[in-house]
């Protein structure tokens, strides 16, 4: 499996006995700063972890659906993916990517 996008959110396909940790009782993965749009799991099965400030995606079903308001849907396939955010480099700092 490659690694997938939708805006600043990347999904990194990992070995599943990775995705450990606390169970976390949502399936947003992200939440837009200014505007409270989500990148969220809206259909299928699957369940987010996190683990020493890292999140993690298990998907259960065939398929999972990524979605947001300002962004196409995807169709995450059945594994373990590490939930990371893009980040940019301004002179003298990195920062994260405003979606």
């Amino acid at each position: 499996m490659q690694p997938m996008r939708q805006g600043d959110v990347i999904l990194m396909p990992i070995p599943a006995n990775r995705a450990t940790g606390q169970l976390i009782p949502h399936l947003t993965l992200a939440e837009g700063e200014v505007t409270g749009h989500r990148h969220r799991i809206s259909e299928g099965s699957a369940e987010l972890r996190e683990q020493d400030g890292v999140m993690y995606l298990m998907v259960d079903s065939d398929t999972a659906t990524l979605t947001h308001e300002e962004h196409k849907s995807i169709q995450i396939p059945q594994g373990a993916w590490m939930v990371r955010i893009q980040r940019q480099y301004e002179p003298g700092e990195w920062g994260y990517v405003e979606d």
